[in-house]
């Protein structure tokens, strides 16, 4: 037992590392290319690229079909049956290759039917390169394997492509064409090379899935799927619906912005995704030991995300002009809007990926996100159409509706007795006076 326990440590400690290196590099690399793009392309071209990139993200979702997350939990409890991880992983490939189809496919019709897309119809087709690289990269496989050290290697080689091809072909407005092009090859490129690792390393082999499989796959994923869909209308739709209410210049504004406070609270992913799949596992056998793990992760989380919160309200001038340049003055009011956010999205991760899912309350799950993203899509329209509030309406209706989903995620969980939250306030100041003692 104490061996088991020792392996599976360090197995939790070595993914925990390497998803840390996967987002440095989300991180330095933004902050690298970011602030080079939004000066060399201007708001109305980095606005530009930011709508077609929104777009092309309802594909990529629709391919993803929950995948990353059913997905991994079934490959988690399969892991030690080749047999068994070979047919989902065949039978998941399959869907997403079936999807990508149809996606091309619609992609065509909105490209050459309306005048919005079709000026600009080589953009969208070198954006989509970025779809095939995500059916070629099954991150959900590895994650599912608990092998994130392979993820972080060809992550590194994708960004690192992107950032030469950058800074060696975009040197000017017109070179915008560049972005989406480097960002789908090197996506693909990663791709490609994950798959021969799955197929030599693990010993995966490509077996004609059965009709049920595949059916098994789509069902267990529906609820899923449809709370991803849910999650676009609270995110990508933003950005969508803006550029049919505003300039580009407006949709660059606030998705340089947005961009600022998602790389805040994306700092805490390499713990919430490193430790899904461990937590999965343990909800699966005994679910008082896994609300124990998480009672430990949400209080750490809380404190840290608050003070990054505190940070980004204070400063959000600061760092607008030091990462975007003097153009993008009016993105820092964005990011004064969505600041929260850097508190709230991690703790909705807890609730939703790290409780709501391994405890099997997938359907809660989905009825949520339906919710916020109905939700979302309302307060849009009546901010932008009614109000005219612009690019500051849209940030207001993703703070309000994120906070209520995230609401709604902790009821849910109170009543079916998953008590995360279980702390009163004599306990948190225990907490302090606890590391004061250590400090001292």
């Amino acid at each position: 037992m104490l061996k088991n326990f020792s392996a599976d440590k360090k197995r939790l400690i070595s993914n925990f590392f390497s998803l840390s290196s996967i987002e440095m590099a989300n991180y330095l690399f933004p902050l690298i290319t970011v602030p080079y793009l939004v000066r060399v392309l201007g708001p109305g071209k980095y606005g530009l690229v930011a709508f077609a990139m929104a777009f092309i993200q309802y594909f990529r979702m629709f391919t993803d079909y929950g995948f990353n997350l059913t997905a991994t939990r079934n490959i988690s409890v399969s892991r030690d049956d080749p047999e068994k991880a070979s047919k989902i992983f065949s039978s998941v490939m399959a869907v997403k290759f079936m999807f990508m189809s149809a996606s091309l496919m619609v992609l065509l019709i909105f490209v050459y039917s309306f005048p919005k897309f079709r000026p600009d119809a080589l953009l969208y087709f070198f954006a989509f390169g970025s779809v095939l690289g995500d059916v070629l990269f099954p991150i959900w496989f590895f994650q599912g394997m608990e092998k994130m050290k392979s993820i972080a290697v060809l992550n590194l080689l994708a960004r690192t492509l992107f950032l030469i091809a950058i800074f060696i072909f975009v040197r000017k407005e017109s070179d915008y064409l560049c972005v989406p092009l480097f960002t789908s090859l090197g996506s693909i490129l990663a791709g490609l090379v994950s798959l021969c690792i799955i197929f030599t390393r693990f010993k995966i082999r490509i077996v004609l899935p059965a009709l049920r499989e595949i059916g098994e796959q789509l069902k267990e994923g529906w609820n899923v799927f449809i709370s991803m869909i849910s999650i676009s209308l609270i995110t990508t739709s933003n950005t969508f619906i803006l550029g049919f209410f505003a300039t580009n210049e407006v949709v660059g504004y606030f998705s340089a912005g947005e961009k600022i406070v998602n790389l805040s609270y994306r700092a805490f992913n390499p713990i919430l995704v490193a430790v899904y799949p461990h937590i999965a596992k343990i909800a699966d056998a005994t679910k008082d030991i896994a609300i124990k793990k998480l009672r430990k992760l949400f209080v750490m989380i809380m404190l840290l995300s608050f003070a990054v919160f505190t940070g980004i309200l204070i400063f959000s001038g600061v760092i607008v002009a030091v990462a975007l340049g003097p153009k993008f003055g009016p993105s820092a009011m964005i990011v004064r809007i969505l600041s929260p956010l850097a508190f709230i999205v991690p703790v909705a991760y807890i609730f939703a990926n790290l409780a709501l899912l391994p405890f099997k309350l997938d359907r809660y799950f989905a009825r949520i996100y339906i919710f916020g993203g109905i939700l979302n899509i309302l307060l849009l329209l009546t901010l932008l159409y009614l109000f005219k509030a612009g690019a500051a309406g849209v940030a207001f209706s993703v703070l309000i509706t994120q906070v209520t989903i995230t609401t709604l995620m902790y009821i849910v969980l109170r009543r079916h007795d998953i008590r995360i939250v279980n702390m009163d306030v004599s306990s948190l100041l225990a907490v302090f006076e606890k590391k004061a003692i250590i400090n001292n």
